[in-house]
C-alpha cells in the first residue's frame, strides 16, 4: 500500500480502503488525492496512522491493507461518485442514511383555460407551472381533499366529453364543458384552492363539518375516512408559530445521531410559512460523521429531477464540504444555492425547531427500541449491524414452469410493501434461480441501497453463494439462511416433521420453536414464500392459457414441454424463427407455430 500512497496523483478523485479479506472498509473523496490520502498517515519510522485522525478513521486505518482510487475531472464529480459508491457498496466505516425516496409535489398548469391540480415527483415542462410542496406524506390525500371540497374539473376526460356528467349532478363540478362557467370565474376557484393549500386549516374545518354531517346521517364508514384524512393533513406540518416577515422559500435539515438510532428531520418553508415536514431514522453508530451525513442527505434529496428547490438551505450543523456542496447544487440547478448554519434570529429558531423534533423522534425511537427484536437477532447471529432493514428471498415453480422469485422487505419494524420485488427467472435449478435473483438485486444497489440483512430460503449452499456474490461486488451485507433440517437425507416440509435450521457464515443454529428470534426469521421466510407463491400462481394461470392455445393447434403436452425447455418462455417460442423452431422440434411444428403466433 505504501507504494500506492507515494505515487498518488495531484487530481480530484475518490479513494477506497480494503482489509486483508479485500472487504471494502471506507469510501472518501478528495480535491487532491495525494494531499488527502497522505494526511491519513505518518511515514516515519514506518507507515502508521496519523494519530490526529478521528477514532472512526483510526479504527479503519488499522484494518486497511489495500488502497484503490478513481480519478475524476472535478471535485463536483468526486462528490457525486463518492455518494453513489457509498449508497451502492455500503462500506463498513461509512454511514448509510437510506433516505432515498423522492417526494411528491402538487402542481397546476395555468396555461390551460380550466386547469387541474395534479401530483408529480418529476419536473413538468411549461411556462405557467406552479408547484406546491414537497409533501413527504399525505400529498395524495391532500389532492383528493381539494377535489372533494372545491368544484374543480374532476377528471382529465371531463372537458373532452363536451357535456355535463355525474360530477355536475352531485355539485362537484360546474360543467365548464357546457360553458356553464367562464374561464375567469374558474380562475377564482383556482385561487381559493391555492389559498387552501397554503392555509390548510381551511380544509380541515370544512372536512370536520362534512364528517359531522355524515355521522349525523349514520354514514359512519365515510365519516371515518374523513377523520383519517383530517389526521393525515394535520400531520403534514410540524406545529410552528415561526413565520418569516418575507416570503422566502427555505428548506431546513437537522441530523442527530443517537446510541441506537439516528434521525433526519426536514422542514419545508414556502412563502415564509412551514408547509410540510418529514423525518426518517437510520442506524445510530459511534462511527457517525456529520460531514458524511449532511452530504448524503442533501445529495439524495436534491436530485436533478427535483421539481422545485429552495435557494436557501439551513442546516443544524456546519460541515466540512458545505461550501463545495452548495456550489455543486448551484451548478446542478443553474441558480445560486446557499447552505447556511444560522446562529441567531428567526432562521436559528427554525433550526432549533427541527432539532427539538429530532430529539423527540429519538426519544420515541428509544422507547420502541426496548421492545424491538432486531437487536437480539444481531446479538444471537453475531451480526455486525442491527437488521432494521431486511430483505428476504424465495423462489417458486412447478416442474420448471412459471419460475419466479420474490423479495420482501422488513423495514423499521413493519413490512415495506412498496419495496417488494418480483423476478421472472430463467434458471432451471434452485441454486441458479437464487443466483439470478441476488445478482439482479446487487445490480440495483445503485438505485436502491443495500439492506442490513439478507435472509435466504435455503441452506448453507445458498448462504455461501450470497456471500461469494457480495464479496465479488465488494458490498457489505449480512446474510443468513433458513431451511428445514434433513431427515433420511431428505428435506421434510410437512408441518411438525422437521425443525427449521438457521445458517450464518460462522455457525448453525437449531432453536426451540418457541424462540421469538426463530419466529421472527420464520415470519420473514413465510412472507417471502407467500409473495412468491402468489406471483407463481398468477403467472402459471397465464402460461396455462397459452399452453391450452398451443394444444388447440394440435401440439401435444410433451412437445410443449420440450419447447419450453429449449426456449424458456412462451414469449421466446413466439419470437423464435422458423429455423430455430425446426431445430427444437420439427418443421411440421414450426409451420403450425409460425402460421399463428402463440400470443394469439
Amino acid at each position: 500500500m505504501i507504494e500506492v500512497i507515494q505515487n498518488l496523483p495531484n487530481q480530484a478523485g475518490v479513494y477506497q480502503y480494503f482489509d486483508s479479506q479485500d472487504k471494502l472498509l471506507y469510501v472518501g473523496k478528495a480535491k487532491n488525492l495525494k494531499n488527502r490520502i497522505k494526511s491519513y498517515w505518518r511515514f516515519t519510522p514506518n507507515l502508521h496512522p496519523n494519530p490526529k485522525q478521528t477514532l472512526r478513521i483510526l479504527r479503519m486505518l488499522e484494518q486497511a491493507t489495500r488502497l484503490a482510487y478513481i480519478i475524476v475531472d472535478s471535485e463536483d464529480d468526486a462528490l457525486i461518485l463518492e455518494n453513489s459508491l457509498i449508497k451502492q457498496l455500503n462500506p463498513k466505516y461509512n454511514i448509510l442514511l437510506r433516505d432515498d425516496k423522492t417526494y411528491p409535489y402538487i402542481y397546476i398548469d395555468e396555461n390551460q383555460d380550466f386547469p387541474r391540480f395534479e401530483i408529480t415527483r418529476k419536473v413538468i415542462k411549461g411556462k405557467h407551472i406552479s408547484y406546491y410542496g414537497p409533501f413527504p406524506n399525505g400529498g395524495k390525500i391532500l389532492l383528493d381533499t381539494l377535489y372533494e371540497l372545491f368544484p374543480l374539473v374532476q377528471k382529465k376526460a371531463c372537458l373532452r366529453e363536451g357535456k355535463a356528467c355525474l360530477f355536475h349532478q352531485i355539485h362537484k363540478c360546474l360543467a365548464p364543458c357546457e360553458g356553464k362557467i367562464t374561464s375567469d370565474e374558474y380562475k377564482k376557484i383556482v385561487e381559493n384552492v391555492k389559498h387552501a393549500i397554503a392555509k390548510r386549516t381551511i380544509l380541515i374545518e370544512q372536512l370536520k363539518q362534512k364528517m359531522m354531517e355524515l355521522a349525523m346521517r349514520e354514514r359512519y364508514e365515510e365519516a371515518g375516512v374523513l377523520r383519517d384524512n383530517i389526521k393525515t393533513i394535520e400531520a403534514l406540518t410540524i406545529g410552528s408559530n415561526i413565520d418569516l416577515l418575507n416570503s422566502d422559500d427555505i428548506d431546513i435539515f437537522a441530523i442527530l445521531n443517537g446510541e441506537q438510532r439516528g434521525v433526519i428531520v426536514k422542514l419545508f418553508m414556502r412563502q415564509g410559512k412551514v408547509i410540510s415536514s418529514s423525518f426518517s431514522t437510520f442506524r445510530g453508530s459511534d462511527l457517525f460523521d456529520v460531514n458524511e451525513a449532511y452530504k448524503q442527505a442533501l445529495l439524495e434529496f436534491y436530485t436533478s429531477e427535483a421539481p422545485q428547490i429552495a435557494k436557501t438551505i439551513l442546516v443544524a450543523h456546519t460541515f466540512e464540504d458545505q461550501e463545495d456542496l452548495a456550489n455543486l447544487l448551484s451548478t446542478r440547478f443553474s441558480k445560486k444555492i446557499t447552505i447556511l448554519h444560522p446562529q441567531k434570529g428567526s432562521k436559528a429558531k427554525l433550526i432549533q425547531l427541527a432539532m427539538d423534533n429530532a430529539h423527540e423522534v429519538l426519544k420515541t425511537s428509544s422507547q420502541e427500541e426496548k421492545e424491538a427484536i432486531e437487536p437480539t437477532i444481531a446479538e444471537l447471529f453475531e451480526l455486525e449491524t442491527t437488521p432494521y432493514r431486511c430483505e428476504t428471498f424465495d423462489n417458486s415453480h412447478m416442474m420448471g414452469v412459471a419460475t419466479v422469485g420474490a423479495m420482501v422487505v422488513w423495514n423499521e419494524g413493519k413490512w415495506d410493501k412498496n419495496s417488494y420485488r418480483r423476478y421472472e427467472l430463467t434458471a432451471k435449478d434452485e441454486y441458479g434461480q437464487m443466483k439470478e435473483m441476488l445478482t439482479r438485486r446487487i445490480a440495483d444497489f445503485g438505485e436502491n441501497s443495500p439492506p442490513d440483512l439478507w435472509i435466504l430460503d435455503g441452506g448453507d449452499t445458498l448462504l455461501k453463494l450470497a456471500l461469494k456474490l457480495l464479496k465479488e461486488a465488494n458490498i457489505t451485507v449480512e446474510v443468513i439462511a433458513i431451511a428445514k433440517e434433513k431427515l433420511d437425507a431428505k428435506t421434510h416440509r410437512a408441518k411438525g416433521a422437521a425443525k427449521d435450521i438457521v445458517y450464518t457464515k460462522t455457525s448453525v443454529f437449531e432453536l426451540k420453536t418457541t424462540d421469538k428470534r426463530l419466529q421472527w426469521v420464520q415470519r420473514q421466510r413465510d412472507e417471502a414464500h407467500r409473495f412468491a407463491i402468489t406471483y407463481h400462481q398468477n403467472k402459471k394461470r397465464k402460461e396455462d392459457t397459452k399452453n391450452s392455445l398451443l394444444e388447440k393447434k394440435g401440439i401435444g403436452s410433451a412437445t410443449i414441454k420440450k419447447l419450453l425447455n429449449y426456449f424458456g418462455t412462451f414469449e421466446a417460442i413466439n419470437e423464435a424463427t422458423f429455423d430455430e423452431l425446426s431445430v427444437a422440434s420439427s418443421q411440421k411444428i414450426a409451420k403450425i407455430l409460425k402460421t399463428q403466433s402463440v400470443r394469439n
